[in-house]
């Protein structure tokens, strides 16, 4: 009898279809990638430019023409208080030291401190009016008594932008009034940000006041986030009408300390308002994580023709890490430490580098550094360590 195609098929497709259930699912569970944390496309700001980055690991989180140079405004303030913070760090001047207030600068337009000409201003009064009240006298008294005038002082300014690696940065001034040759970027301000909040932490908490007093008038900071959002500590604001609003702050929560720029938007609610989507973004999706100590001994090779036979090695500043929250189980540190140490070695001398990753992405590299100082053994050690370094390499040289 001649089965027809069409019975043939009714009679095999009921198995068939048993066998796709049972294979094909397997196929696709092995096909389905591992889960993994979801992380949102960075939020859109109403500004020109805007950058985010971690203070402590340097990560960056965020970044839209980061570089792109525009007038800073006020933000120039920043370069002026952290000049006069670096003096005090280096007892060049003290708090109490007295400035003589020159009509120079204290007929300087543009926001003030309210300093009156001919009178002797404390310097620490003068940092207070700079950071919180915006005070242009106030900026130009101190340029003027830390380096005679402001163009010298603006000279300085540049050779500490050129330091720090502000690369597209350039001052005319100390108050950021306009000047055609006046421009600083994001990223530039966020990283002298960060050198103000970890070289000078002494002074930081400056940054943080809601009010300052002088001559009987009270003004208030106008960075608004330090009364809406109690993680935010600083730093400082800028406008002109070239400029547009300026905002770069400052944020810790949980240990995470994040920095954000953000420069040309259209109001004073707006760079706050733009400034918070950037700070929320970066402290819901990612955390900061210490990996190693500074100080803390990573491994021990051998070290030829010392006193001792092996180096205490590890690293010279703490090691941290910003990642995608969920994934720090993805972290791998990889050591590349030099062949062949040989004595004498010095502490912090260098002696190969530390490579983190994150999954199969390298998110930071750091140098590995000797803890401890080695002097050279003596004859019959170097004699000894010699013959045995011969051998030694030799027999490694067999299984290569």
């Amino acid at each position: 009898m001649r089965v027809s195609p069409s019975l043939l098929h009714r009679r095999w497709f009921p198995v068939l279809l048993v066998l796709l259930m049972l294979v094909v699912p397997q196929a696709l569970a092995q096909a389905v990638p591992a889960p993994q944390t979801m992380i949102p496309s960075p939020p859109q700001l109403a500004a020109k430019s805007w950058f985010l980055m971690d203070a402590d690991s340097g990560r960056v989180l965020v970044e839209h023409n980061a570089d792109e140079r525009l007038p800073p405004a006020s933000l120039t303030k920043l370069m002026t208080a952290y000049l006069v913070e670096r003096e005090l760090h280096r007892g060049n001047i003290t708090m109490d030291d007295l400035v003589q207030v020159s009509e120079n600068a204290w007929r300087t337009g543009g926001s003030k401190m309210f300093i009156e000409v001919d009178t002797q201003v404390p310097i620490h009064e003068l940092l207070h009016g700079i950071i919180i009240a915006s005070g242009n006298d106030a900026s130009v008294a101190v340029a003027e008594h830390l380096a005679g005038g402001e163009a010298p002082f603006a000279d300085l300014m540049n050779q500490h932008a050129t330091r720090l690696g502000m690369h597209n940065t350039n001052y005319a001034n100390a108050t950021g009034l306009p000047h055609p040759e006046q421009y600083s970027s994001a990223r530039d301000l966020s990283l002298l940000a960060q050198h103000i909040i970890n070289d000078y932490p002494e002074h930081y908490a400056v940054y943080a006041e809601k009010y300052f007093t002088y001559n009987d008038i009270r003004q208030p900071n106008r960075n608004r986030l330090l009364w809406r959002d109690p993680a935010v500590d600083g730093l400082k604001t800028g406008w002109t009408t070239e400029a547009g609003y300026g905002l770069v702050a400052s944020a810790k929560r949980d240990g995470m300390r994040l920095i954000s720029a953000v420069m040309g938007t259209e109001s004073e609610e707006s760079r706050a308002q733009e400034t918070q989507k950037l700070l929320s973004y970066g402290f819901r999706y990612f955390e900061t994580l210490k990996l190693y100590e500074q100080g803390a001994v990573l491994n021990t090779p051998r070290i030829w023709g010392g006193e001792k036979n092996e180096l205490r090695v590890g690293v010279d500043d703490d090691v941290q890490m910003t990642v995608p929250r969920a994934r720090n189980d993805q972290l791998t540190a990889r050591l590349d430490i030099r062949a062949d140490i040989e004595a004498p070695i010095q502490a912090g001398d260098n002696v190969g580098v530390m490579e983190v990753r994150l999954g199969d992405e390298v998110v930071g590299e750091r140098p590995l550094v000797a803890l401890e100082s080695i002097e050279e053994g003596g004859l019959f050690k170097r004699l000894f360590d010699q013959v045995r370094r011969f051998f030694s390499n030799l027999i490694a040289g067999w299984f290569d």
